[in-house]
């Protein structure tokens, strides 16, 4: 069975900082590329970013580039999101997620094959 559990969500001020993390069992972790999606109240759920099995290309939308961060250790099976000068529009629940590609590249939510249960992410004016 295959989980992904997130966490490291929380309230912060505009300008700070947050770090998800996101730690997968189940399948071999190594082998897939690793998303992070993100929902904001009444709107879609979106993509915003993606890293490739190896973990040496990623894939931002342009709303995160330059502020987001994606890595991961494949030795404890976790990928993380390093979100720095947070806006207020950043505001969502964000999700961990696993698609059958090993590449970093835009992803269409229909192409995953596994979600985590998503952490909130609230920052403030």
């Amino acid at each position: 069975q295959v989980q992904l559990v997130e966490s490291g969500g929380g309230l912060v001020q505009a300008g700070g900082s947050l770090r998800l993390s996101c730690v997968t069992s189940g399948r071999t972790f190594s082998s897939y590329a690793m998303c992070w999606f993100r929902q904001a109240p009444g709107r879609e759920r979106e993509f915003v970013a993606s890293i490739s099995s190896s973990g040496g290309s990623t894939y931002y939308t342009p709303y995160v580039s330059g502020r987001f961060t994606i890595s991961r250790d494949n030795a404890k099976n976790t990928v993380y999101l390093q979100m720095n000068s947070l806006k207020p529009e950043d505001t969502a629940v964000y999700y961990c997620a696993s698609a059958g590609g090993a590449q970093a590249t835009y992803v269409y939510s229909s192409w995953i094959d596994y979600w985590g249960q998503g952490t909130q992410v609230t920052v403030s004016s």
